[in-house]
């Protein structure tokens, strides 16, 4: 009997693809799912090069300028008289021994009205910028010339230009919703991660032993979901966590509304993972392997995470990648509320809820923030869509 292979065989074995092949492929076919991943991993970027942004641009997000209030988008904005004489004071004291040197230079070479070296600097910072730095760059001397460049940079921070304008405090509004990104995504992440492992913990164990285990973790379940939310968060958020014996070194002044608000959502969160998992626990457990298993002796601990769980991480991505967006929201609306992240830390919440005051006068305070929050949670919902669509095995095109 001849074993080679006849050509349409070799065809159809060539066709083959292996399943993540066959997943992706699904999924690229999902355009607002692809564009969804697109634009979370564009946040992502965005949350993790902050600081570098921000060292780039040269903005501050704590840095206030309350001359400079309310600025629409798109404006340049220059310091004034008091507020340059502040940054060169600042200077001063920060390298005294360089700044009395490079002030001589200004005075020996006539390129300041002022015969005190204590005042030359404060001269030549009242000049027009470009002026100012074609002086220094004149009084320039090679040893001098680190401090030349330092004071440089301190007079072209006297003209600075707002992509979003400013807030009530004079402080970038681009600038903050950047740093707003980390904290949106940081809190929607990590709580949809652990929500999703207490969830997957308790459905594996209430689905898995059934009986009085399976009663108690689902009533308790049922005990948090209609427990009222809001009275639970004004309770929690008049906590003072400095004042908690165990907590009170680990937790300081300006994580104290992070750590509250995680917890919070964290609370809320993971119930529904938990039903999700247990009604596939249900529904796998009676399957032959499982049986098989058994019967070979293997433990409860096996069985469950080598045996039942693969089978049940399918939907539980999904359900991450869903509950990404809602914690998002979620922050976003405790936030509003005054109940989440506290100012001057920035969130998209907090920005909202500034924002909403003023929104004839300065409706880019209040829209920038909510078509962020907008976005976020559409793309992490549209992924959620994509990655249902290519990993149900109904819809695997083999």
């Amino acid at each position: 009997m001849s074993t080679e292979l006849t050509d349409k065989q070799r065809q159809a074995i060539e066709k083959i693809q292996p399943m993540w092949k066959i997943i992706f492929d699904q999924f690229l076919e999902h355009r607002m799912a692809v564009i969804g991943l697109c634009m979370i991993i564009l946040f992502l970027l965005i949350a993790v090069l902050a600081p570098v942004i921000s060292m780039v641009s040269g903005l501050d997000p704590e840095k206030q300028n309350p001359l400079q209030r309310y600025k629409p988008p798109f404006s340049t904005i220059v310091a004034s008289s008091s507020q340059k004489e502040e940054y060169i004071k600042s200077f001063i004291e920060k390298n005294p021994e360089e700044s009395a040197k490079l002030s001589q230079v200004l005075i020996d070479k006539q390129l300041v009205t002022s015969s005190r070296a204590e005042d030359a600097l404060y001269d030549l910072a009242q000049l027009e910028i470009n002026e100012a730095l074609q002086k220094l760059d004149q009084a320039k001397a090679s040893e001098l010339a680190a401090t030349a460049t330092a004071v440089k940079k301190v007079i072209q921070d006297f003209k600075t230009y707002h992509v979003f304008g400013t807030d009530e405090l004079g402080r970038d509004v681009l600038i903050r919703l950047i740093y707003g990104t980390r904290i949106s995504m940081t809190v929607g992440i990590l709580v949809a991660i652990f929500s999703s492992l207490i969830g997957l913990l308790i459905g594996a164990v209430a689905g898995f032993y059934g009986g009085y285990i399976d009663t108690i973790l689902m009533r308790v379940t049922d005990a948090l979901l209609s427990l009222p939310i809001f009275p639970v968060l004004i309770v929690v958020a008049a906590i003072d966590l400095n004042k908690v014996p165990l907590l009170n070194n680990l937790v300081g002044a300006q994580s104290e509304s992070m750590y509250k608000l995680f917890f919070i959502l964290l609370l809320f969160s993971w119930m529904g993972t938990a039903r999700l998992v247990r009604g596939s626990v249900l529904a796998i457990r009676e399957r032959e392997f499982i049986l098989a298993s058994k019967t070979l002796g293997a433990k409860d601990s096996t069985i469950i995470f080598k045996n039942i769980l693969p089978n049940v991480i399918s939907p539980l991505l999904v359900s991450v990648t869903l509950g990404v967006g809602g914690s998002i929201l979620f922050e976003s609306v405790l936030s509003f509320l005054g109940l989440g992240i506290q100012p001057p830390t920035p969130s998209w919440g907090n920005m909202l809820s500034n924002g909403q005051e003023l929104i004839w006068e300065a409706p880019s305070l209040a829209f920038l923030p909510g078509l962020l929050i907008l976005i976020t949670t559409m793309s992490f919902n549209y992924l959620g869509d994509g990655l249902q669509d290519a990993i149900d095995p109904k819809a695997i095109r083999r």
